[in-house]
């Protein structure tokens, strides 16, 4: 029986993009604005979304209301383009890197909290040395932060503790100081230093389950001998700090450089001393996937500059 033959664009670049636009679509882009993007009309996508289903031989896309959304057989094709198109942009992108060795890209992934001040230190520090290397960056919590790594839209993360992940190594870069946060009129306000046990019966706010700041705060005040009285729960360290100038509640917050103690400040950060009030921050990639060279490089980078530092980076 002889194999059908795949219809292919002059030098192939439209069918590897008419698979982009399809990957686009599927995932939620208009047919309207996947078509912007690849530079073409929203009839020729169209036409060319219906030669590809022509060539996969079954209906890959239907209507749903006003959204075209996947058939079962456009899933099942999907995860091959998936997996297609990533060794593809790999591929290319590792040619780029062997050809260029000092360029390339750095898929780093991180903690909001560390978007103001390590991660652009590390950044501008590394590119003194490799101008020519370009980040992806991307910001995310600490379940989202190994999904990046897992999906290998990230090669490497910089986060708060060990995943403990068995397809994932992490090394310490510093140890991040946690302060109590209390309102500007709170009437702990003068204090530079407190107990963690003496706000027992204050209100807290604190991170939403699954984020490691909620369990780091969780443990700490089970250590000082009670379960805190949550006000609310969120999903941004800004938003704790925000509820906290408003007179809220209380919150563990890590104490990174960009915490401003101006007298002006609607929040006032007390140092705790009866339990280790601090946070491990380190760099994650994984195991089983070869890291890129100029990722590697920006690895030895951070590494090495927390192995000069005999203090965190405050």
């Amino acid at each position: 029986m002889t194999a059908p033959v795949t219809r292919r664009g002059k030098n192939g670049a439209m069918d590897l993009q008419v698979l982009r636009s399809f990957q686009a679509v599927a995932e939620g882009t208009t047919v309207t604005d996947a078509a912007t993007d690849a530079g073409i009309t929203q009839p020729a996508l169209s036409r060319a979304l219906a030669r590809l289903e022509d060539e996969v031989g079954a209906a890959l896309l239907q209507r749903v209301g006003r959204v075209l959304r996947l058939t079962p057989a456009g899933r099942v094709f999907k995860e091959y383009v998936d997996g297609m198109l990533d060794n593809y942009d790999r591929g290319r992108r590792a040619v780029a890197e062997m050809v260029h060795p000092d360029s390339g890209v750095v898929s780093l992934a991180f903690l909001h909290t560390l978007g103001t001040w390590l991660v652009p230190r590390l950044v501008t520090d590394f590119r003194r040395t490799f101008p020519q290397a370009q980040f992806e960056l991307h910001q995310d919590g600490e379940m989202g932060l190994t999904r990046h790594l897992l999906d290998t839209t990230a090669d490497l993360v910089i986060t708060s503790s060990d995943p403990g992940h068995p397809l994932i190594t992490w090394r310490r870069l510093l140890v991040e100081p946690l302060r109590l946060a209390v309102p500007a009129r709170h009437r702990l306000a003068r204090r530079r230093r407190i107990r963690l046990a003496e706000v027992a019966e204050e209100r807290f706010i604190l991170l939403k389950q699954g984020y490691g700041l909620r369990d780091i705060t969780a443990a700490l005040c089970r250590e000082a001998g009670f379960t805190p009285v949550i006000a609310f729960e969120g999903e941004e360290v800004e938003t704790l700090r925000g509820l906290v100038a408003a007179g809220l509640g209380v919150s563990l917050i890590p104490s990174s450089p960009d915490i401003t103690a101006a007298s002006e400040s609607p929040i006032r950060y007390l140092e705790i001393t009866d339990v280790r009030g601090a946070r491990d921050i380190g760099i994650a990639w994984l195991s089983s996937r070869a890291v890129p060279p100029i990722a590697r490089r920006f690895l030895d980078h951070a590494l090495r500059t927390s192995a000069d530092r005999a203090t965190p980076m405050t």
